[in-house]
């Protein structure tokens, strides 16, 4: 019994940890099997009934080992998430070459912080393309989706255009570090410290306001995938840190470095583009 006791109250304690840690996949099963053989031996004691926490245990290490390894996190030592950060990451400017370009962009300073020789113009032409016209028929709006590849004329203003969502950028961060790219997109904000803690930039999708756009700002695009909400006001840019009250990010707009916006006021705006982030894992 004091043993059972004693495995459930670590067991709690090491739940509050994970909650604010990315923790080694390895020990942490080494961790749960010690206590799930404890738990067994227990459940095999003549007259005893574990309870419900026991229980729990023993499922959650039956559950499919994905399941387990998304709740732990593939990195590799225990990140301490600080209270402020800056990260000295290169500041590339997106002009004169690539005015809808801001993408391809953070990219490349994103690369270039891992130590990859990657330059904006290349990344443009490797990026994939949307190939599906712009066009108005009865009113209604046709084009591309930026997660199937960038939309319209990266090059110029004078053509139709947009951008590109995290999904191609992705793929295409992957040619310079296979199995090295992690995508944060859909996570909660404070994830994103975590990498950030662990000195590494992380690339979203933003807007330009760097704050929420009311909805005069959207109009419906219709695509061959369905219909989606588009701003022209969508950007992208390289997050280098934060403190209590900023977000700090590098800018391809104006090329400005750790340039900063209101957390609170940036975490909207980030969240309004679909949480889309990337960033690369440790070594």
């Amino acid at each position: 019994m004091t043993i059972y006791i004693g495995a459930i109250i670590l067991f709690l304690f090491l739940i509050v940890i994970f909650r604010k840690t990315m923790v080694k996949t390895a020990p942490m099963f080494l961790i749960v099997f010690i206590l799930v053989s404890a738990a067994f031996v227990y459940d095999n004691l003549a007259g005893s009934k574990p309870p419900s926490a026991v229980n729990k245990i023993k499922s959650w290490l039956s559950e499919p080992a994905e399941k387990a390894t998304a709740f732990l996190g593939n990195n590799t030592a225990v990140i301490k998430i600080k209270e402020e950060i800056i990260i000295d990451a290169p500041a590339i400017n997106q002009f004169p070459e690539l005015p809808r370009g801001c993408e391809v962009t953070s990219l490349s300073m994103l690369l270039q912080h891992a130590g990859i020789q990657a330059d904006k113009m290349t990344l443009a032409k490797e990026i994939k393309k949307n190939p599906e016209p712009y066009r108005i028929e009865n009113g209604k709006i046709y084009f591309g989706h930026p997660n199937e590849g960038f939309i319209g004329d990266m090059y110029s203003f004078d053509n139709p255009g947009l951008g590109v969502y995290h999904k191609p950028v992705k793929e295409l961060a992957e040619k310079y570090m296979p199995g090295s790219i992690e995508d944060l997109t859909g996570s909660d904000f404070e994830d994103l410290k975590i990498h950030l803690s662990d000195g590494r930039p992380v690339w979203i999708i933003i807007n330009t306001a760097y704050k929420q756009l009311s909805d005069d700002f959207f109009q419906t695009w219709h695509t061959p995938s369905g219909k989606i909400q588009i701003t022209y006001k969508e950007h992208s840019v390289l997050v280098t840190g934060y403190d209590q009250k900023y977000m700090y990010f590098n800018d391809p707009l104006t090329g400005e470095k750790n340039k900063k916006a209101p957390i609170i006021d940036f975490e909207k705006a980030w969240v309004q583009m679909g949480k889309q982030a990337i960033t690369y894992l440790p070594n």
